[in-house]
């Protein structure tokens, strides 16, 4: 059994005894094995104290250590564990180290690593002391200069943070190259690279005519498929400097693609490593939504140069202060260069089914927590997305203005520091003159509030009254603070409310709030600050429908009784794209709910489903075609809740019964809407070559919609109509939409296309990974026996996270019927994966271990499976502290 990972509390930050002004790195990478050497300018914070240099290290073989070139004695210093401690230090010192590493031997693909192409790194958050003892926190902040060296046949291509001042040749065919950062970081930004690359480049001129280089590197062979990515910097570079006033500050920026990665990117100063997931893009290799998550992902890393580079994290409590401001500023930039309704709902849905369960599970934490175990385990869904939200309420409450000049404030007091939350935004608040005290609850309490709104309408007095109260159930974070000493008081939050009102006619009511003279616009942001509290609107001719939350201005549970008949109404009419769509899901969530409750019934048949709704979803799909319909938004109306979404909504989740629900309305509006559904598919056809950009894409959106409804028909014509859709799809967005539905029909068909698709894809790795996720996530009997075969395949290797996230946690986190399979299948088939994984990479097998967060909401022969499995985890010799934790706070 493992021991308890030891818990790291935000009360105990102390300032580090040293500084460090500058580090020079010499990395001489050879065949089995890498030599670093450190030389590391100290300067004690408190001249004159007695304190001790605290360097972390993991994993190295310490060779030599010197302090102003002296060797050290062993007296002066100690190895414990991963620390090491040096005594007797001056004010002012140089400390010379030298290590041995082996790259080749790091499976968990932090620190240093070996991939295919050649070595690479990932040092945040903690990865830095495994490439040589440095004070590895995010407070410690120097000016870096790396010498690298290797073979120059093997790895030509040498890379660091920075700009390149010198290369050279060594004997023995061995080359070398030193990279100067002249801006002051943390170690977790450093980087390097020494690899056999292709590389693709450009220039962008700022506004102050500096010319940036711009170099995308990737794996020989695959130039042809870097253009979008290197387009996608270039346009983020533009977007900053237009709507934040930001400027690029190095003469090169570096994007370098690798296939072993544990993330999406990171935002290293200069040298971004990205996973080649989120740079590769050809139109038969990516697909629309590909293209779409280059542009963000591209974005958001290089956004980061400001947020989280130029002014970083105090300590890594404070991680949300770059994720959550950084993940913000993506958002915006993709709601200007997509759809912005469109972006938003997807944003929207992606924190109804991650952050929320998140938010009610073992693992619930606010957005800066006061204490962690293991903080690879908080690069979560909270962090950065309800991050994002909390950020977007600020922007919100102050406006857009007020919002810009706090971030300019924010850079002006910060840039080349290592901040808290606290200092954003004080920024904030200073710039836009609203009083945020209240507002930083957000910053502290875990869980997601409800918020109970009822509406009274007195029709003599033309007045209209919504009455809000703000409920916030407890979560099992504050049961472990209080245990852990640290019980911290809740209050109501401070938050916005943005609304309009729509008449019988769908018309946008004018807002006059009781006490205004005139009424300022058809749409107001409330300021919401009390436990409860009431709006009243004054002339209001007869009552009216409440469009609440317009954009989805808060990250809240809303609690208002709309009927069938307004929630339609709502679904037609509001001039909100995200309550348009809103408005639909709500009543597709009540439909499915029910639907669920008739099937646990034993009823068979579809009378739960409402006419009005098919009526609805009728008109919506129509809405597509007339002047300004935007079919990528009707796709999005048209996509129900997921069963994930909806096993939160039911006290006891019963997966079976919502599975059968949820087939059994998509087959009902396939069988009702068929020809719609056809006319609308071959209205949808492009004829143009293709383009990953706005109309395009959201035409195959909804042409792909209405294809997966057809799918569901079980007749042959159907079956030839995503056959023939297969065989000549002329992109990869149209052909794996094909073959997503042909996965889910038990027809010979389906085994030809899988096969025909993998003979032809199977030296592209992340087309390969579409192939695994849409077997994965099949809903077809005997898919956990598929799983297992698959991880026997060739195309699977288990020490690459693309393919374990797409094979298996695709399986546990997007199949909760095979998943949740009454006799513990799926959960044995995952506790299998984590024991084998956690040897391998932690993070990763943490990650799949966050699929067990919500068992405990399932019936008690599935909760004894999963109990069964989480215990035999837990009960491993050897786990990793990744793991523990999140297996440890599930079983509490």
């Amino acid at each position: 059994m493992s021991d308890t990972p030891a818990t790291i509390y935000l009360k105990d930050y102390t300032p580090p005894a040293f500084l460090i002004d500058t580090v020079a790195l010499d990395i001489a990478i050879h065949t089995d094995f890498t030599r670093v050497q450190a030389r590391l300018a100290l300067r004690r914070q408190a001249p004159g104290s007695a304190s001790a240099l605290e360097l972390d290290g993991e994993e190295l073989e310490l060779q030599a250590l010197r302090v102003d070139g002296v060797a050290l004695p062993a007296e002066r210093y100690r190895i414990e564990g991963d620390k090491l401690w040096i005594t007797d230090l001056p004010d002012v010192c140089v400390l010379e180290s030298v290590v041995r590493i082996a790259p080749d031997q790091n499976t968990q693909l932090s620190g240093l690593y070996r991939s295919k192409d050649g070595y690479f790194t990932q040092c945040e958050a903690q990865g830095f002391r495994r490439i040589t003892y440095y004070p590895d926190r995010p407070d410690v902040m120097a000016k870096f200069v790396c010498r690298l060296s290797a073979d120059r046949a093997a790895f030509p291509i040498l890379l660091a943070n920075g700009n390149p001042v010198a290369q050279g040749a060594e004997e023995n065919g061995r080359h070398w190259a030193t990279w100067e950062d002249p801006f002051a970081k943390p170690a977790y930004l450093f980087a390097c690279v020494a690899a056999k690359l292709d590389m693709l480049e450009d220039f962008y001129t700022t506004t102050s005519g500096r010319r940036v280089r711009c170099a995308v590197y990737v794996e020989p062979g695959k130039l042809d498929q870097c253009d979008h990515a290197i387009a996608a910097l270039k346009k983020s570079m533009k977007w900053d400097e237009d709507v934040f006033g930001l400027e690029m500050d190095l003469d090169h920026y570096m994007i370098v693609a690798v296939g072993d990665f544990n993330m999406g990117a990171m935002e290293n100063k200069g040298l971004n490593i990205f996973n080649t997931k989120y740079v590769l893009a050809r139109p038969d290799t990516a697909t629309d939504t590909d293209y779409q998550n280059i542009d963000r992902v591209v974005a958001h890393e290089y956004f980061h140069n400001w947020t989280g580079n130029r002014v970083t994290c105090r300590d890594w409590f404070q991680l949300s202060l770059k994720e959550g401001l950084t993940v913000f500023r993506d958002q915006q930039f993709g709601m200007d260069v997509h759809s912005a309704g469109v972006t938003r709902i997807q944003e929207v849905r992606t924190l109804r089914a991650a952050q929320f369960p998140e938010d009610a599970g073992p693992m619930a934490h606010p957005i800066r927590p006061e204490s962690y175990a293991e903080i690879n385990n908080f690069y979560t869904a909270t962090v950065y997305e309800k991050g994002a939200e909390v950020i977007r309420m600020i922007h919100t409450l102050i406006g857009q203005d007020a919002f810009r000049k706090g971030m300019d404030l924010y850079f002006a007091r910060h840039d080349g520091q290592a901040v808290t939350c606290e200092d954003f935004v004080a920024a904030m608040q200073d710039a836009s003159g609203l009083d945020l005290t209240q507002f930083k609850r957000w910053y502290s309490q875990a869980g997601t509030p409800c918020l109970i709104v009822r509406s009274e309408f007195d029709a003599a007095a033309r007045r209209y009254s919504l009455h809000v109260e703000q409920q916030f159930a407890p979560t099992p974070y504050e049961a472990r603070m209080e245990k852990e000493g640290l019980a911290l008081p809740r209050g109501p939050y401070h938050l916005p409310i943005v609304l309009g009102l729509l008449d019988a006619d769908g018309h946008a009511l004018p807002l006059q709030l009781a006490g205004e003279a005139t009424p300022a616009s058809t749409q107001r942001t409330l300021q919401l600050r009390d436990a409860k509290q009431s709006f009243v609107f004054e002339n209001v001719a007869a009552e009216p429908i409440p469009s609440l939350l317009r954009g989805f201005s808060a990250p809240v549970l809303l609690d208002y009784p709309y009927t069938t008949a307004q929630l339609v109404h709502l679904m037609a009419y509001d001039g909100d794209a995200v309550n348009r769509w809103e408005a639909g899901q709500r009543l597709a969530t009540e439909i499915l709910l029910a639907g669920a409750k008739a099937v646990q019934q034993g009823h068979s048949g579809s009378d739960w489903i409402p006419l009005d709704y098919i009526h609805a979803m009728a008109r919506l799909l129509g809405a597509a075609f007339v002047d300004g319909g935007d079919p990528a938004l009707v796709a999005e109306a048209l996509m129900l809740p997921s069963e994930n979404v909806l096993a939160e909504q039911m006290e006891v989740v019963d997966p079976d019964a919502l599975h059968a629900a949820r087939l059994a309305l998509r087959r009902t509006l396939a069988r009702d809407l068929r020809e719609a559904l056809l006319a609308a598919y071959l209205e949808l056809k492009i004829d143009a070559p293709y383009s990953p950009e706005g109309e395009q894409a959201g035409k195959r959106a909804l042409r792909n919609a209405c294809l997966g409804y057809l799918a569901e028909l079980d007749e042959p014509s159907a079956q030839a109509l995503v056959i023939g859709h297969f065989e000549t799809a002329g992109n990869m967005t149209d052909s794996i939409a094909a073959l997503a539905a042909v996965a889910n029909l038990d027809i010979p068909a389906r085994h030809v296309l899988l096969d025909s698709f993998y003979s032809k894809w199977r030296d592209e790795a992340l087309v390969v990974d579409k192939w695994l996720q849409v077997q994965a996530t099949s809903r077809l009997p005997g898919t956990t026996q598929d799983v297992r075969a698959l991880m026997a395949h060739e195309a699977f290797d288990i020490r690459n996270p693309n393919k374990v996230y797409s094979l298996v946690r695709a399986f546990c986190a997007a199949n909760p019927k095979h998943f949740h399979a009454a006799d513990g299948s799926g959960y044995q088939l995952a506790a299998d994966v984590i024991l084998q994984l956690d040897a391998l990479n932690p993070q990763v097998a943490s990650r799949i271990a966050r699929c067990f967060d919500r068992w405990k909401k399932f019936d008690a022969q599935r909760q004894h499976q999963a109990r069964t499995q989480l215990e035999r985890v837990r009960a491993h010799d050897g786990l990793s502290s990744d793991v523990a934790e999140v297996v440890g706070k599930a079983l509490e």
